[in-house]
């Protein structure tokens, strides 16, 4: 649940605008908060020409969180006035959008930078997953706009990870927040624990497990058979959860989409 909402029901019914609202301000935005909290996402969405720098100075290779959380912390001193502890309602709000807006940026530039094509910017007027999509894939010589079913299964994908619970790098974040450091400062920090293996990172070996059963062949069924095999070493990733001993919810709305 968040904010005591199911997530099937926010899953079935919301954007993920409208879930990161929820869950910042405890409640679900009206038609006239939600167009504000977009339109800022959309404004806010640039990030400063001179960060562009840092992108160019890592090599293709480095590894995508690695250049989140460096970017994340970078963010404090491009935009100081955004980093303090000025409590004021209007300072806290800043600071999220800030966040928010630029962190889909600094996240497709990373990528482009990874397969050596050229930045494409933010565009006004997108929603938050189909920007981000646009950013992702589309390059200078031709127009691209993301399909409705791609913008529809990011946003799903959003929506189903955007809270849980006390877990490492939520631990860290506050742990973090609450020597008094900035947000960029704890967000990076949170991003650097949520690289480990332990934790968002075995979401990598899925992924690279996946690439090497399609590399050999895509004969599935000789790696379900292998992982049943106690004498092999190879073990199926992503099956199995710490909490979630019988199922994941999550997939459950997933597997439904798909």
């Amino acid at each position: 649940r968040y904010r005591g909402y199911p997530i099937e029901q926010l899953a079935e019914n919301a954007s993920f605008v409208e879930v990161a609202y929820l869950l910042i301000y405890g409640h679900l935005p009206d038609a006239t908060e939600l167009s504000y909290f977009q339109d800022s996402l959309s404004c806010q969405a640039l990030i400063h020409e001179d960060m562009k720098k840092f992108f160019e100075g890592y090599p293709p290779t480095a590894h995508p969180m690695g250049i989140m959380s460096a970017m994340a912390v970078s963010m404090a001193a491009y935009y100081p006035e955004l980093g303090t502890q000025e409590e004021d309602e209007e300072a806290v709000n800043n600071r999220i959008i800030q966040l928010m807006a630029k962190f889909k940026t600094m996240a497709a530039f990373s990528y482009k930078k990874s397969i050596g094509h050229p930045y494409i910017y933010p565009r006004y007027g997108l929603s938050y997953t189909a920007d981000f999509l646009r950013m992702m894939f589309a390059m200078p010589q031709m127009e691209y706009e993301a399909p409705d079913v791609f913008v529809r299964a990011l946003d799903l994908l959003l929506i189903l990870h955007a809270d849980h619970e006390q877990n490492c790098s939520t631990s860290t974040v506050r742990m973090v927040g609450s020597s008094q450091a900035n947000l960029f400062a704890s967000i990076g920090a949170g991003i650097s624990a949520l690289w480990g293996p332990l934790h968002g990172g075995a979401n990598q070996k899925v992924i690279e497990m996946l690439q090497m059963i399609q590399a050999d062949g895509g004969d599935y069924q000789k790696y379900v058979e292998r992982s049943k095999d106690k004498s092999d070493p190879f073990r199926l990733m992503g099956f199995g959860h710490r909490v979630y001993k019988n199922f994941d919810p999550r997939a459950r709305i997933l597997k439904k989409s798909a």
